[in-house]
């Protein structure tokens, strides 16, 4: 019996954890639950799965949740604060840690998680792109087991010899071909890029997600940010990973080798599928997942990437050839970028203006230890958040102004 704690169960990734948990009860125990304000659907998910603990970070829904588990005559302890998260996968009987808090908020617990020696499940890429170094620095002194959980790293981890180590070179890769889907504007002009909402910049036309994540796809720079983690966990450089466009989102990554040998993982788009790879790794188990009808496809498709209409992928490639704080500054800016598109307050092609604004304005500077990362990550927001406030009030043709 293996005890879980699942960081962020309340959105879709930690959904998709507990499916597959519930399907394995004589294995898998729920040790604890956290969310950060959501004590509606954490209070339904303590009620199936009965955890120990259950975490929000906000005090008033812990409250709200104490008095409704206690009225439940439910044992779960609640305890509130950023703080516990990081306490409860430190748990003696916590075993496995699905990292999937959106942002750089999951960046402690994640960095915790893997000083605790514990099977890292990180579904947070946040913590790879901000301070990748120092959470593998964590990962080999501790002993803890690192297993990706985006279909993407998840993919060209299963691609991989089962001899690979997280952040060394497989022997004999040539490249990494990152697959896109594209988003929902693949084909979307570029004059009307900039009226787009946010209800249609979260309509993704093959993944059930998050709204950031959502908006992140939209501009690729979830594929930016896939870059920089794909260059941590797997010892490779910038140059050594080419984004695919793959519409379809069956083929979730590829592998080259010296031999001209590619390797491919294929399958539905269901986060099922990496998150039961990595729970049972290296064991195989039923997922829920519905077989590939690989005939019924009929064709898959791949393209490069537009560059001049998705400019925030060119952004992250710069952030990941310079190294050090920038990548921890291009992802604080695109958070601050992405929740101010959508609270209405900038348009669709105003996001990469202010990452680029930002990237231009922040110093980059070698990361030695966390403070580093995090006075970092301070400063962006800081950088974006004036910026932000300039294009609110600029028009359209002034944008470039704004940024003088």
């Amino acid at each position: 019996m293996k005890g879980i704690v699942v960081l962020g169960s309340t959105g879709s990734v930690g959904v998709s954890t507990l499916d597959v948990i519930a399907r394995y009860r004589d294995a898998l125990r729920v040790v604890a639950l956290t969310a950060r304000s959501n004590d509606e659907r954490l209070f339904e998910q303590c009620l199936e799965h009965r955890p120990d603990v259950a975490v929000l970070v906000d005090r008033g829904a812990a409250l709200r949740l104490a008095e409704r588990l206690d009225a439940a005559g439910l044992a779960t302890r609640v305890l509130r604060g950023a703080s516990a998260l990081e306490d409860v996968v430190r748990l003696p009987e916590t075993d496995i840690v699905m990292a999937a808090i959106v942002g750089a908020a999951g960046l402690l617990p994640t960095l915790a998680a893997a000083r605790a020696g514990k099977r890292l499940l990180l579904a947070n890429k946040e913590a790879l792109v901000m301070s990748g170094n120092l959470l593998l620095e964590a990962v080999r002194a501790s002993g803890a087991q690192l297993i990706p959980i985006d279909s993407e790293h998840n993919a060209i981890f299963q691609c991989l010899p089962l001899t690979a180590k997280a952040g060394e070179r497989p022997p004999g890769l040539r490249r990494i071909l990152l697959t896109a889907s594209g988003g929902p504007f693949l084909s979307t002009p570029a004059d009307k890029l900039r009226r787009v909402t946010p209800s249609e910049a979260c309509a993704h036309p093959r993944w059930v997600m998050g709204r950031k994540i959502s908006v992140d796809s939209a501009t690729l720079m979830n594929k930016g940010l896939e870059l920089i983690e794909a260059c941590w966990l797997f010892g490779v450089k910038p140059d050594d990973v080419q984004v695919v466009v793959h519409p379809q989102s069956v083929v979730h990554s590829m592998v080259e080798y010296v031999d001209g040998s590619v390797l491919a993982q294929l399958g539905n788009p269901d986060m099922r599928t990496p998150i039961s790879h990595a729970l049972f790794w290296p064991q195989r188990s039923e997922s829920g997942v519905e077989p590939l009808d690989i005939v019924g496809l009929g064709r898959l498709t791949f393209e490069a990437p537009d560059l001049q209409r998705f400019p925030c992928l060119l952004l992250a490639q710069r952030a990941a050839a310079a190294g050090g704080t920038l990548p921890a500054v291009l992802n604080a800016a695109n958070e601050a970028a992405v929740q101010s598109f959508l609270d209405g307050r900038l348009n669709f092609t105003s996001i990469p203006v202010v990452i680029e604004g930002v990237l231009n304005c922040v110093a980059a500077a070698p990361v030695p230890d966390l403070e580093t990362v995090l006075e970092a990550d301070r400063a962006a927001r800081q950088a974006a958040a004036q910026l932000i406030s300039r294009l609110e009030s600029a028009t359209p043709d002034s944008v470039a102004g704004a940024l003088a």
